[in-house]
């Protein structure tokens, strides 16, 4: 088994990023939940460190999260960061106070001392710029601890107790605003905590596969196929691992974009020789979504649906005891609100909270530790093709989150249309492969138009597009206004019932990357 690290998460929202730059190192890691946290878990998942990760609450409250009691005792290195480094000082006995000097976003930091979470990196006398969230800040160090690191707003921005292994700052590493953070967090998993950074997708591909073998036994399994990279990856690396006891189903709910349905089939039947069974089910889904104007019911609604055909088809292909899915890490956390814990759940993800609890089959998820970009990566692996593992991101709900308000067949073909052609200009213009993901969406309104010598009134389509990492965090991709114009008269010419175009420019946060 490959070393690890244990993130303990306080409900910042940025945690993910430390685990993203933790296994961007080669190190393994998982985000645990502070009050699903306790010295056994952490003995059971046996970590060579762990990293305390930021959070909404104020140290200096009653009642507010702490670190598992007896973690400091366990001999293991810990890295607090920024609530992380609060928590730390405190319960070692030092103390957090609430500052005037309150410091939201760039800051500058002086190194002043060396230290082993430093080296290399940060020598003594320069100055960083660091990224800082925080109204607290540490007033006074426990027993043992030093500076080495101050800023305006905080005097005690890093700070050290090397002899147990210890270290806090006030800033946050992850963050890509902050000089050289991925580096100090690869001081503590490989200097530090003497990692090897030997956790590369060859290796978790042979871990996932023992994993499906153990977990499945002799059952059968069926996975639920949407032909988007994630579910692609899981459907060959299940087939590795299981055989003739997979069989792929791929339900056309009547959302997929242009042409999909077409080239799934292909791709599986044809390339892979791997059982399919294609459903299409549109009119089951439409029917259902008719009039449905919640997103949070729309994705419930095609959760719930999916369930029902899979157990229809897995019956009549001879039974499954499996469903299996292609739920990523990032899924799970920014699905689940922690029971009693400051995070909040953003929106039900279809492959997490759609699913109801009359499910008759047990779940398989092999990607549910992994990030999009490593999911790419053990797609390489695999050998899937360029053209698959490059694709964009594609919702479970498909064009459902897309259209705001209720759902039409006639809305769906409408989308459906204009978001070909939105990325067949994207791709024109060699842009598909820098962006993080684009598509269109169409608005619940209609505006006045002039075609021709006549007047419209039509709908308005929405474009997307979006630069990211991982999907935590996103920006509007910077297209030049002659593309968007192109992109907008096309549409507005070959798609009859859109009359007008806008651009999305809001980032993430404080929007989300699609719509609903």
């Amino acid at each position: 088994m490959s070393d690890r690290i244990l993130i303990v998460d306080f409900g910042s929202q940025v945690t993910q990023l430390i685990a993203r730059r933790v296994r961007e190192s080669g190190v393994y890691c998982e985000v645990h939940p502070f009050n699903k946290t306790s010295v056994e878990s952490i003995k059971s998942f046996d970590p060579k460190g762990v990293i305390l990760s930021g959070g909404p609450a104020s140290v200096t409250h009653h009642d507010t999260p702490r670190a598992p009691d007896g973690l400091f005792e366990m001999g293991l290195p810990i890295f607090g960061i920024c609530y992380g480094q609060q928590t730390m000082c405190a319960q070692l006995g030092g103390a957090v106070e609430t500052s005037d000097h309150h410091e939201f976003g760039r800051a500058e930091l002086s190194v002043t001392e060396d230290c082993a979470l430093f080296q290399d990196v940060w020598p003594p006398g320069e100055r960083h710029i660091v990224w800082m969230s925080h109204g607290d800040r540490v007033a006074r160090l426990p027993d043992g601890f030093q500076i080495v690191g101050t800023s305006d707003g905080a005097p005690y921005a890093a700070v050290a107790d090397e002899s147990r292994g210890f270290y806090a700052v006030q800033f946050h590493p992850e963050v890509v605003h902050t000089t050289h953070g991925a580096d100090i967090i690869r001081n503590f998993t490989h200097r530090i905590c003497g990692c090897a950074g030997d956790w590369t997708m060859a290796a978790f591909r042979e871990h996932a596969i023992a994993e499906i073998r153990k977990q499945v036994g002799a059952g059968r399994v069926v996975c639920a196929l949407s032909g988007g990279v994630d579910s692609s990856v899981a459907a060959v690396l299940l087939h590795e691992a299981v055989g003739d006891k997979l069989t792929c189903i791929f339900v056309d709910h009547g959302l997929l974009r242009q042409g999909e349905a077409e080239q799934v089939v292909a791709l599986f039947r044809q390339h892979y020789n791997i059982p399919l069974v294609h459903r299409d089910a549109s009119d089951l889904f439409l029917s259902a979504l008719d009039g449905v104007e919640d997103p949070e019911k729309k994705r419930k609604i095609i959760g719930g649906l999916f369930i029902d055909v899979f157990d229809e088809e897995a019956t009549k292909a001879g039974g499954a005891d499996f469903l299996a899915q292609g739920t990523l890490y990032p899924d799970v956390i920014e699905s689940v609100s922690f029971a009693g814990g400051p995070s909040v759940t953003i929106k039900s993800h279809h492959n997490v909270g759609g699913l109801p609890e009359r499910m008759k089959m047990a779940l398989v998820e092999p990607l549910r530790e992994l990030f999009k970009d490593e999911v790419r990566a053990l797609g390489h692996e695999l050998g899937l093709p360029d053209s698959l593992i490059g694709r964009h991101p594609f919702p479970g709900p498909g064009l459902a989150i897309r259209i705001p308000g209720p759902v039409t067949r006639e809305k769906a073909d409408i989308l459906r249309q204009a978001d070909a052609i939105y990325l067949d200009e994207i791709r024109k213009a060699g842009l598909y492969d820098e962006i993080w993901q684009a598509f269109a969406v169409l608005l619940p309104v209609k505006t006045v138009g002039v075609m021709g010598d006549s007047r419209s009134y039509d709908y308005v389509c929405g474009l997307r597009a979006v630069t990211s990492t991982d999907g935590m965090t996103a920006d509007s991709y910077p297209f030049e206004h002659a593309f968007l114009a192109q992109t907008a008269t096309r549409i507005i010419n070959q798609v009859r019932g859109v009359n007008r175009v806008v651009y999305d420019v809001t980032s993430k946060p404080p929007g989300t990357i699609e719509w609903e």
